[in-house]
């Protein structure tokens, strides 16, 4: 039987065991350290990116109106890695010119463009329109006498970051040519057939020079009702450059040509709210160019004008025909204007006095029937027209008529 020492029995289990913890303890750290690393390559957690750069604009236009050049474009919305932009970035525009005489038809993108405006990302909303921005350059009298006949040449670049500015948008150039100084003098009355429109012509242009100014075009806009001076209208008031889109208002559309003031609107309908402006135009051997908008007028033609005297009043006696007793029967030429509602007839007992009314309602067609006569009375008519507004005209030349007595001839 072999016997065993129970000290050392015990001394050798305890061995085993702190070296299997001595083990277990490296095992652990061993796997808590993998565990930290893994969880710090985990794709859930958040890395550091470089601040995206927009894509670049590639829809940039431009127009001169008056003597602004107006910007249109859609704000990128991406990043050109394609992720999406979570704010607005701002807007850098530039601007520089070349001559007109070399131009090819495709402005020529500049080698180091000159920057003309900044808009930070907490103001481009302001100039945000239908969906676009709109930005106004107000071209200044030194823009052309500095660069006489020449094109103005626009980029537009934008940015999230201070050092990651997009690409160049597309280059658009303008032949810019001074236009008249806006009319500030525009009136309009109301005429019995048309809306009648005033002006002073200007005499030169923002440059100083007296070119041929002339015909004038017309524009009009349909309105709810007149809104306040100056509420949201042009004013022909100069504006600064990247001056924020106006708010929407009622779109002035041409609606004629003068070679001369007045101007008469014959299409105006009486109740309808109108809007008016004018804008001169300059002509240049290579193109025309109008000026701004004219003060904008508004009014709201109503018809005061009565219609014209009836003609022709003739008064016929009519004999008694079995039941119906002997009358006055009237009648008169058609008025010739369109808005004619209906016609009045007077009568009196003595000349040159209109006398009273003798029908109810307005009488539709130009004729009366008196029935209320007595024979051997003399009778003095007149009629009037009364048109759609309730304006009655002047009163017909007076005619007479009368039933004779009884046993008396007929006249």
């Amino acid at each position: 039987m072999e016997i065993r020492n129970p000290r050392a029995s015990s001394r050798s289990s305890k061995g085993r065991v702190a070296g299997h913890y001595r083990v277990s303890r490296l095992a652990s750290a061993l796997l808590a350290c993998a565990a930290i690393l893994a969880g710090c390559a985990s794709p859930g957690e958040p890395t550091e990116r470089k601040p995206p750069t927009p894509q670049p604009v590639t829809d940039l236009s431009a127009e001169q109106s008056g003597n602004d050049v107006v910007l249109t474009f859609a704000m990128p919305t991406e990043s050109v890695d394609g992720r999406l932009l979570d704010r607005p970035p701002s807007i850098e525009i530039f601007r520089d010119f070349e001559p007109s005489s070399g131009a090819s038809g495709h402005p020529t993108p500049p080698a180091n463009p000159t920057l003309l405006l900044t808009i930070p990302a907490g103001m481009v909303d302001r100039y945000a329109q239908n969906g676009r921005v709109r930005i106004a350059d107000a071209l200044q009298a030194t823009d052309f006498s500095a660069h006489p006949d020449a094109i103005a040449v626009y980029t537009v670049r934008t940015r999230v970051s201070p050092k990651r500015d997009s690409a160049d948008s597309n280059v658009v150039g303008v032949h810019v040519l001074p236009a008249a100084e806006p009319i500030d003098d525009l009136k309009a009355e109301v005429a019995p057939s048309a809306v009648v429109l005033t002006w002073t012509a200007p005499g030169k242009t923002i440059a100083g020079t007296t070119p041929s100014i002339g015909p004038f075009a017309i524009y009009r806009a349909e309105i709810a009702a007149p809104r306040p001076p100056n509420g949201g209208a042009a004013t022909g008031k100069p504006a600064t450059a990247g001056e924020p889109a106006a708010a929407a208002a009622p779109a002035l559309v041409k609606i004629g040509q003068a070679d001369a003031p007045p101007f008469s609107d014959t299409q105006a309908i009486f109740g309808t709210a109108y809007e008016y402006s004018v804008r001169s135009i300059v002509q240049y051997p290579s193109q025309a160019i109008e000026s701004a908008d004219s003060n904008v007028v508004a009014i709201t033609p109503k018809d005061v004008f009565p219609p014209a005297a009836p003609q022709g009043l003739v008064v016929v006696f009519v004999p008694a025909q079995g039941t119906t007793p002997a009358h006055l029967e009237l009648s008169w030429a058609i008025s010739p204007e369109t808005d004619i509602a209906g016609y009045d007839a007077y009568r009196s007992e003595q000349d040159g006095v209109q006398g009273t009314r003798q029908n109810t309602e307005l009488l539709i067609a130009p004729a009366f029937r008196d029935m209320n006569v007595q024979p051997g009375r003399r009778y003095f008519y007149s009629v009037t027209a009364v048109d759609r507004s309730g304006n009655e005209g002047p009163a017909s030349a007076i005619v007479s008529g009368g039933v004779p007595a009884e046993r008396q001839p007929t006249p």
